[in-house]
């Protein structure tokens, strides 16, 4: 992209401001002048190249253009005649350099970059026009019939907008004016207004209102003009802007995004907390404090603050920014209604949104395919359920028991009132796991078919394991366990207090169970601490007191003992579906436990909801077999519809079809 600046005219109305430089070296502010703001904001655009004409005091503005040392490769082209021509000759003795698109602007023209930016995305030719603004006298004016621009001049009134000299031109609607401008100045048309020419041919050119409405888009004519300007500049220049972001990972389109927002003002940066981000995306890379110094680092970024939650209402409520940039990527999708919130706050007290496109980039995908793989390698993925609960307080854990349903928990998310809700975890059961090979819930599938399962999910996954780790069997055995898991990258292992052959909780005492002894778990928990080699992993003890019908103090003097031992973790369970002994439980270990994360398994007593296991003290809530007992039952009704109607279509009714399912899996995590 090529600018055309036209600096050709006397500035007669700004003396003595132009007795001894041209117009557009007039000073907005200390060091800033309107040509050497028009220069920088162009070169931040993007625009490569400007061709400068010039009318009085050549040299001087060409020396002053240099000294800038800006990034942009110039050309001047000096107008001899400058008192008695006007800038159609101007162009025409540049007419050389023009055979391309053209952003084409007077120089006098003081506009915001966001003006600039909107002009060099229209996708056909435009020129900036504003239907908020007053009709001027003796300013251009724009006549627009149908969404076309049909004249430009200062003649016209009748379906007319204020107008302002920035176009953006398209090659072949450029050529068309440029013939007709070549005309007119070979036939001696010199004094005229460029638009002049350009009124003959508007039915073979297609030019285009680009409405700014009340953005900073004026000429500088006289001194009231340039007073009016600068208040409007300094107005500009204190905006308060606000975007948030949830990445880790910075690439050039947030970059590019970055630099457009701080052209529109003071810009803030709110940074998603880990516990936001982790809700609907991905676990970060980098945790808050981190991508907070991150973006404080980034030229144009005033400041940095955390955004808790998805929805921006508390933020911009508090902030009160006059202006929100966001991507156009949340006009669709789960964030839809996150915007239209957004959209109801700004209007509440007068702030407006800015959408910028959304790149999509190929390279960017595979930046965040890059990620998704970090957060699936063992080392990254086996630290995440600590850090999750220091972030969240209360983790959920959904089971999960091949690869496929291991992708339906880390995919599944549900959004509402501007939050979103996703299992943090994947829970590895023992049941599930022996069910899924038509197995007894025994311990009779080995560790071996069982680490099977935990490669199958790290293959496909990321959220992080915890291991059903049945009575951990043997010390001896416990402790190379214990050490495997972690080299899978799996989170945590829970044992429960048992010995001998397993038989199911859900049995409670109609089975024969025996519950070991306090002394002899405690040490299999010590020998499970000392074998294992890093500090993230967590060896979480499950008491079977109230499921063998052993009372309430027998539950809690194991649970002390447990972790007087080195547990990380208490579970306690129960097979009655009335919560009350365990919230019991949970009101009495709090008393003298305040921090070591209380479990619970809520079949049973599937009534309670988070936010009350939340309140009483619990930190993590597994929900242990839903997909597998929700899988059998779909199953068999299948087979039995195909068996019933002796062929497929009246199963196909409920069936989801195959495109769909392998869809849901990836070609690389």
């Amino acid at each position: 992209m090529k600018a055309l600046i036209l600096n050709s005219g006397m500035g007669t109305r700004m003396a003595p401001l132009t007795d001894r430089q041209p117009k557009c070296l007039t000073e907005l502010s200390p060091g800033e002048t309107i040509l050497s703001r028009q220069l920088r904001q162009l070169a931040e655009a993007g625009v490569e190249e400007a061709v400068v004409t010039t009318g009085p005091f050549p040299g001087q503005l060409e020396e002053y253009c240099e000294s800038l040392n800006l990034p942009l490769r110039l050309a001047f082209v000096r107008n001899p005649d400058y008192r008695s021509t006007n800038y159609i000759y101007s162009i025409y003795l540049a007419r050389g350099y023009l055979e391309d698109d053209l952003l084409l602007l007077h120089g006098d023209l003081v506009f915001e970059s966001e003006v600039l930016r909107l002009s060099l995305e229209t996708e056909g030719s435009s020129v900036a026009v504003s239907s908020t603004a007053p009709l001027p006298e003796k300013d251009f004016k724009a006549v627009v019939r149908e969404g076309r621009v049909e004249k430009v001049g200062v003649e016209f009134f009748g379906h007319a907008q204020a107008a302002q000299p920035l176009y953006h031109l398209k090659k072949a609607d450029w050529l068309v004016w440029l013939d007709r401008i070549v005309r007119f100045c070979e036939e001696g048309q010199r004094s005229c207004y460029a638009e002049k020419a350009l009124n003959e041919v508007t039915d073979a050119c297609a030019l285009y209102p680009l409405d700014v409405r009340n953005m900073l888009c004026g000429e500088v004519d006289q001194p009231e003009d340039l007073a009016a300007v600068t208040a409007k500049l300094r107005e500009v220049e204190n905006r308060r802007v606000y975007m948030c972001f949830s990445s880790d990972m910075l690439h050039g389109g947030h970059m590019a995004i970055l630099r457009r927002a701080a052209g529109l003002g003071r810009l803030t940066v709110g940074v998603l907390s880990d516990a936001a981000v982790a809700s609907y995306r991905r676990f970060p890379l980098l945790p808050f404090e981190e991508r907070k110094t991150l973006f404080a680092s980034i030229k144009g970024v005033e400041r940095v603050v955390e955004q808790p939650e998805l929805s921006y209402r508390s933020t911009l409520l508090a902030l009160k920014p006059d202006i929100v940039v966001h991507g156009d990527d949340w006009r669709q999708g789960f964030q839809k209604p996150l915007r239209e919130e957004t959209l109801d706050v700004l209007a509440s007290y007068g702030g407006r949104l800015v959408e910028f496109p959304y790149s999509k980039d190929p390279r960017y995908q595979e930046l965040e395919r890059r990620s998704r793989a970090e957060l699936s390698l063992p080392d990254s993925r086996r630290g995440r359920l600590r850090r999750l609960l220091e972030l969240k307080g209360l983790v959920t854990a959904m089971e999960a028991h091949d690869g496929l349903s291991g992708l339906i928990v880390e995919n599944s998310v549900v959004h509402e009132a501007g939050k979103a809700y996703a299992f943090d975890a994947m829970w590895v059961s023992s049941l599930c796991d022996s069910t899924a090979r038509g197995k007894p819930d025994m311990e009779l599938v080995d560790m071996t078919s069982r680490f099977r399962t935990i490669d199958d999910l790290t293959e496909v996954t990321t959220k992080p394991i915890i291991f059903d780790g049945d009575t951990g069997g043997l010390t001896e055995h416990f402790v190379y366990t214990v050490r495997s898991l972690e080299k899978l990258g799996v989170s945590a292992v829970i044992i429960e207090d048992k010995k001998g052959l397993k038989k199911n909780s859900l049995f409670g005492t109609e089975a024969a169970q025996v519950q070991d002894s306090i002394e002899n778990f405690s040490a299999k928990i010590a020998a499970g601490k000392r074998a294992q080699k890093s500090a993230d992993f967590m060896i979480i003890a499950r008491i079977e007191s109230l499921i063998l019908e052993r009372g309430m103090e027998d539950a809690l003097k194991r649970a002390s003992a447990f972790v007087e031992a080195g547990a990380d973790g208490i579970m306690i369970h129960s097979r009655r579906r009335e919560p009350e002994e365990i919230f019991t439980f949970v009101e009495r270990f709090r008393r003298t436990d305040p921090g070591t994360p209380l479990v619970v398994v809520p079949t049973s007593f599937h009534a309670v909801t988070e936010e009350e296991f939340r309140r009483r003290g619990v930190n993590i809530v597994i929900y242990a077999n839903q997909l597998m007992r929700s899988q059998v039952p779909a199953m068999r009704r299948a087979a039995e519809s195909i068996l019933r109607h002796h062929r497929a279509l009246e199963a196909d009714g409920e069936l989801m079809p195959f495109g769909e399912i392998i869809r849901m899996i990836p070609d690389t995590l």
